[in-house]
């Protein structure tokens, strides 16, 4: 539709809409320069992992060894390697409804069964302690966690990591954190499951990246740090298949690691901002529940009032808000969060208003 020149506000963007921080463009046009343009080792250069061992213990109290650090195209190549490592056909893996689809996608691909545990707006999206216990089976292998979280904007609270990491040791499963939204939280504190005890470290696989703090998403530069079989196990798989990550992206994300977290803060502080506004206008449209999220860059507002007649599903909304409105959202039923929509606060104040603004009109002519 932009290609035919029509004006359609996008809210469907998985990523900043910033450019990446100068110094890291710098580090990586010098690597071209100098002519680091060949094979690296499969699983990272030196000075990239000692930067996210550094990262992990400064920021996170996540602590390891480069031996336990693979870098890998992307934290969805980290997470895809960690779930072929680790399931055998029919092993179960918990996921937490609304989840990033390529999640089930990925342990299906290993020959895995995904076990979902689904939430609600009304509890911030969080489940409960019996919900997880529930899900938890003799072939349980592992749970995927994503907080902050994509599609939600949820930030699990330390309390409900906790009760995760109890159930983990107790029944002798797997976590696998993704945790590339980490620095983008807003009034909450992200807490990495690993740092909550030696113990449970030994059964977690922290997972990130440069993607979205960094606004790297193209770059294609992720991490896993886990216990050092898993982590021998992941790097001698993706060495049969990618082999390694781009060698002047790896600079440039030595670059990234390396920096001041201050400079990333006017980027955090802006999406707070369009936060705020994007559910303050949201919270205007008539019988709309809109919870606040609190990390990523997404909203989720449930509009199940909306639903009926001509659009029983939230495709058929969501096609109706293009058609119509000319605007893109993404349909919650892909992330098994159905009567939602996800709407992406990565776009501008302007097309935030302007966006909303055509919603709230498009509704209102389903209820004339």
């Amino acid at each position: 539709m932009k290609a035919e020149g029509i004006d359609v506000v996008s809210f469907a963007a998985g990523e900043p809409d910033f450019n990446t921080p100068e110094p890291i463009c710098e580090a990586a046009i010098s690597a071209l320069r100098a002519g680091f343009t060949k094979y690296t080792p499969s699983a990272g250069i030196k000075d990239l992992k000692e930067a996210i061992v550094a990262k992990l213990q400064r920021e996170n109290n996540v602590r390891v060894t480069p031996e336990q650090v693979v870098v890998s195209c992307g934290a969805k190549h980290s997470i895809y390697n960690s779930m072929q490592v680790l399931l055998d056909p029919g092993d179960e893996v918990i996921l937490i409804a609304p989840y990033w689809m390529t999640y089930a996608e990925q342990v299906r691909l290993a020959g895995g069964q995904p076990v979902v545990v689904h939430t609600s707006a009304d509890a911030d999206f969080v489940p409960t302690y019996d919900q997880l216990r529930e899900a938890v089976s003799p072939r349980t292998k592992a749970i995927i966690l994503n907080t902050p979280s994509n599609p939600s904007g949820a930030v699990l609270p330390r309390e409900t990591l906790k009760e995760i990491a109890m159930l983990a040791l107790r029944h002798g499963f797997w976590i696998v954190a993704d945790e590339i939204y980490e620095r983008l939280v807003y009034g909450a504190e992200h807490q990495s499951v690993a740092a909550l005890g030696s113990d449970i470290a030994e059964q977690t696989i922290t997972v990130g990246g440069v993607s979205k703090t960094y606004s790297m998403t193209g770059w294609r530069i992720g991490f896993a740090a886990a216990p050092l079989p898993v982590a021998k196990a992941m790097s001698n798989f993706q060495d049969q298949v990618t082999s390694n990550p781009t060698s002047f992206a790896q600079k440039g994300a030595v670059a990234a690691f390396n920096m001041d977290a201050s400079s990333v803060e006017a980027m955090r502080a802006e999406f707070e901002a369009r936060r705020d506004l994007i559910a303050g206008l949201l919270r205007e449209i008539p019988r709309v529940k809109v919870p606040v999220p609190k990390g990523a860059f997404y909203i989720m507002p449930d509009f199940s009032a909306y639903l009926g007649g001509k659009y029983p599903t939230d495709l058929d909304l969501a096609t109706y808000l293009l058609e119509e409105a000319k605007v893109a959202t993404v349909p919650g039923s892909v992330f098994e969060g159905p009567g939602h929509l996800r709407l992406s606060y990565a776009a501008s104040r302007a097309d935030i208003q302007r966006g909303v603004a055509r919603i709230a009109e498009a509704l209102a002519k389903l209820t004339a």
